[in-house]
């Protein structure tokens, strides 16, 4: 593996704190996975026997309703990691889908393996607790959120989570098409691409694209 993917993963905010011989032994459970577009990583009920890390690309993790109608549950960015929290699990199995958006280098690494490992690292241990509470807090935000506050709510508190600063006249753009982002707000891409030119019409945003830029940060903060 080459010393660019093996520094992303030694530096990894699960890894990190892996002594060398541990991680040396890590090692012998990682796999470098390349993926095309729309290539499935895994299938709910799958197996699970491994948790990933995304070096490039983006990945979309849903499940589809009864009515067949897909739900996004989160889109994974570089840097960041999924399916590790199955491993503490007594079935262990992928309780969603996972699909590339982009092409893709995904880092897999042997579940039980890291498991051992974790037995004998307690600064590990912590580490991997932070990052699952945060999952968790973030989880129980987007929850308040989809069952409590209306759509323009959503789709406001969305932008504002993207923004870096709280100021005015900043630059972002939208991570993944509209139709994704508006299945993981539970709502129409219809509605979504409605309230986005609402907000532009009142001067609060511009949009070009995916390309979104705030005129007044404090407008947006205090929208209804």
């Amino acid at each position: 593996m080459l010393p660019i993917y093996t520094d992303f993963i030694r530096h990894h905010i699960l890894i990190t704190a892996l002594d060398d011989s541990q991680f040396n032994e890590l090692q012998k459970g990682i796999h470098l996975h390349t993926y095309a577009p729309n290539d499935h990583l895994f299938a709910i009920g799958d197996k699970a026997d491994r948790f990933y890390l995304l070096f490039s690309g983006q990945i979309k993790l849903y499940r589809v309703s009864v009515e067949g109608q897909e739900k996004v549950l989160e889109i994974i960015q570089p840097g960041g990691s999924f399916a590790e929290a199955i491993m503490f699990m007594d079935k262990q199995v992928y309780p969603a889908n996972a699909q590339t958006l982009k092409p893709c280098e995904v880092i897999s690494i042997n579940a039980q393996l890291f498991r051992n490992l974790l037995e004998s690292s307690p600064r590990s241990c912590f580490h991997m607790m932070a990052d699952l509470s945060m999952r968790l807090h973030r989880r129980l935000n987007e929850i308040e959120t989809l069952t409590l506050q209306n759509a323009t709510y959503r789709v406001i508190r969305y932008l504002m989570a993207l923004l870096p600063d709280h100021r005015d006249h900043q630059a972002i753009q939208l991570p993944a098409s509209k139709r994704l982002i508006a299945s993981q707000l539970a709502i129409q891409p219809e509605t979504f691409s409605r309230i986005l030119h609402r907000l532009k019409d009142e001067g609060i945003i511009e949009i070009e694209g995916r390309d979104i830029s705030t005129n007044d940060y404090q407008l947006l903060v205090n929208y209804q």
